[in-house]
């Protein structure tokens, strides 16, 4: 059964609901779930055409699925973008991005204040097959335009940073890249296309972890990158052709659905995190709460102007301590205090959640590289979801108000 087509210029909320449901076959007015591994030909010159790339259709579910490709296709639209590919996770979705753009010799330049694995596979996974990195300041463009080689291929940015919410800007960087003859690949998880489009500032790449706000609910694993067509078709692929790094059509499914519900999800998760960030600023148990929404946020500016005027909805504060020993005590003690908080490292979900970064998120780095991207043992990380805000105050003041 045909569906008419949608128009153009539906504002993003409409797309998070509408789109790719014209892709329904049989008028269910739910996405479909397609549970299988391979697709029936109708012949085998079909066949044949098909996985020569000749002609569309679908083969086998480790590269190509219609839930998939629906997912793809709505989240591609709400990200402004040409295509989309989906990933087993969003480390998946790095790691495809690395195999299908770099070789050994080529050069990465990636923000010192990304997530600690990303850190961890740039670095030390392809490191090993000949890559070359440079770690620079999250927000300092100059040290990004320093850091530039000749063999210099990818910028790598999160914007805001895990877990201290630095914002970069990202335009800036994009002409860095492009003039250097590189692209920009920005990760998009903490604001998701509700509230952040790096493609409209110049981004080339958008990465995904769809495990996050997309689905929104903590319930699946997955990953994304949003990108031209172009690039997929030659670069990415390829390699998802052969490597596997696949999105399962049932965790698609899932994220697919999330989708529906994001805008309303973000914009509402990121007004009770102003309200939590507002009351732990004037907690004195607080030593500073790390919050782009913030007007003491170093880049409150650029973060409203690039996040649609919201900070988001993670946040993360140091508490008052004497020192390093003690912080780590303080820190855990104001955690195990909480009775609503989830403690967990996810974020996105509609639960609030609480970790210690140092020794979670962020563990698996040296304590060098957590000083140098600020991460020090009072710091806790909380990702605000849709509880009460009074309930996640008292959550929170419950351990604060008992520190020593």
């Amino acid at each position: 059964m045909s569906r008419k087509s949608l128009p153009e210029n539906l504002h993003l909320d409409t797309r998070a609901v509408r789109e790719a449901v014209a892709k329904s076959q049989h008028g269910e007015n739910s996405e479909a779930l397609y549970l299988t591994s391979s697709f029936v030909q109708p012949d085998a010159a079909t066949a044949a055409r098909r996985f020569a790339g000749e002609e569309e259709g679908y083969i086998y579910s480790r590269f190509t699925n219609p839930t998939n490709a629906s997912m793809e296709q709505r989240l591609a639209a709400l990200e402004g973008t040409e295509a989309c590919i989906g990933t087993s996770s969003g480390m998946a979705a790095i790691l495809l991005l690395c195999m299908g753009l770099l070789k050994a010799g080529d050069h990465v330049i990636c923000s010192r204040s990304v997530f600690g694995s990303t850190i961890k596979l740039i670095a030390g996974e392809f490191g090993k097959f000949g890559v070359q990195s440079s770690f620079v300041s999250q927000t300092d463009v100059a040290e990004w335009q320093a850091a530039v080689k000749p063999n210099t291929k990818l910028l790598f940015a999160e914007t805001p940073t895990n877990p201290l919410t630095e914002v970069c800007d990202i335009r800036a960087l994009a002409d860095v890249a492009h003039a250097a003859g590189a692209l920009l690949a920005v990760d998009n998880c903490f604001c998701s296309p509700a509230l952040q489009q790096p493609a409209k500032l110049g981004a080339d790449l958008i990465i995904h972890s769809g495990t996050k706000y997309l689905d929104g609910q903590g319930r699946v694993v997955a990953g994304a990158i949003c990108c031209s067509k172009k690039l997929i078709d030659e670069k990415f692929m390829p390699v998802m052709r052969s490597a596997g790094m696949s999105l399962s059509p049932f965790n698609a499914w899932v994220v697919l659905k999330g989708m529906e519900t994001l805008g309303i999800r973000m914009h509402a998760q990121s007004d009770n995190a102003l309200a939590l960030a507002s009351w732990l600023e004037q907690h004195p148990k607080v030593a500073r709460v790390h919050y782009p929404g913030l007007k003491s946020h170093p880049q409150h500016a650029l973060a409203l102007r690039q996040q649609s005027g919201k900070g988001g909805a993670v946040l993360s504060f140091d508490v008052k301590t004497g020192d390093v020993e003690q912080a780590r005590k303080h820190a855990f003690h104001v955690i195990d205090q909480t009775r609503v908080m989830s403690i967990t490292a996810n974020l996105g979900d509609t639960k609030t959640t609480i970790t210690h970064p140092a020794s979670t998120s962020h563990g698996r780095l040296t304590e060098e590289q957590r000083l140098a991207a600020g991460i020090g043992q009072g710091l806790i990380r909380v990702a605000v979801g849709l509880e009460h805000i009074d309930d996640l105050k008292a959550d929170l003041a419950r351990g604060l108000d008992t520190l020593v």
